[in-house]
């Protein structure tokens, strides 16, 4: 538990050195602000266009902009930030690899496993706090020009983004355990997100598969409960279990 405390702070502190934490904090606050901000320039953007529309033979009506528009920015969005996160992450092992900067570490008693969990934390806790913070503006902002009682279990569709990027950082810890470079690292999430896609073309999957916590839309228009999400929701966090509990003897018996 003391290494695993030392290598957590010595993780955020090089967060905080390399100016990470920084630039993924700005992400987020970005997306929140762009969320309400996109749905309210909407309605002027449809009406800078509204000549070119005519020109089409096409009539556009009065645009009508709800709290629905903002939290659907949001779903969007926040895929986005996600993505910047795991970029950013992808190296966090592989580099320690390449660089011999664990070997020092070890050698002093610091375990394999403590090096993995620290390093899985740490992300967790950056996707954590960014997530609910892009949610806190988004929502502010949101009740402030809407009314956001019009909008469904917004906590639950917020938890379900968070479980699945809880799942995406534990492929980053995974591959991170055998493969040899951040590109890689990458290349095995994107492989398992493209697998869910394929998988979820079948109708029948897809209420197991962890991608459909990203179905917000119809948890925010009452088309569907959170219960209908509890068992992707389960599958999602026995997966990503899985994936971490796995990475730990794969890393034990990787060669520094």
């Amino acid at each position: 538990m003391k290494g695993f405390t030392a290598f957590f702070s010595k993780e955020v502190r090089e967060l905080i050195r390399t100016k990470r934490l920084m630039i993924l904090a700005a992400v987020f606050i970005v997306v929140g602000i762009m969320n309400p901000a996109i749905a309210k320039l909407t309605p002027k953007i449809i009406e800078m266009e509204a000549e070119t529309f005519d020109s089409m033979g096409m009539t556009v009506g009065e645009v009508k902009v709800t709290a629905m528009d903002c939290w659907t920015q949001f779903i969007k969005n926040i895929p986005m930030a996600l993505i910047v996160l795991l970029i950013m992450m992808s190296g966090a092992y592989t580099s320690e690899y390449a660089k011999g900067t664990l070997i020092p570490l070890l050698t002093k008693g610091l375990s394999r496993s403590a090096v993995v969990l620290s390093k899985f934390f740490v992300m967790l806790t950056v996707w954590s706090a960014g997530l609910w913070l892009c949610f806190g503006i988004t929502y502010f902002y949101s009740g402030y020009y809407w009314d956001n009682s019009a909008v469904k279990e917004l906590p639950f569709a917020a938890f379900g983004w968070w479980l699945f990027g809880v799942l995406m950082i534990s492929c980053i810890v995974f591959f991170s355990s055998f493969a040899g470079s951040a590109g890689q690292v990458m290349l095995g999430t994107g492989a398992a997100y493209f697998a869910m896609t394929m998988i979820g073309m079948y109708k029948k999957a897809a209420e197991y598969l962890p991608s459909r916590l990203c179905d917000c839309a119809s948890l925010y228009k009452g088309e569907l409960e959170p219960s209908d999400y509890f068992k992707a929701a389960v599958i999602t966090a026995a997966v990503s279990l899985v994936l971490v509990a796995a990475a730990l003897p794969l890393t034990n018996r990787r060669q520094l």
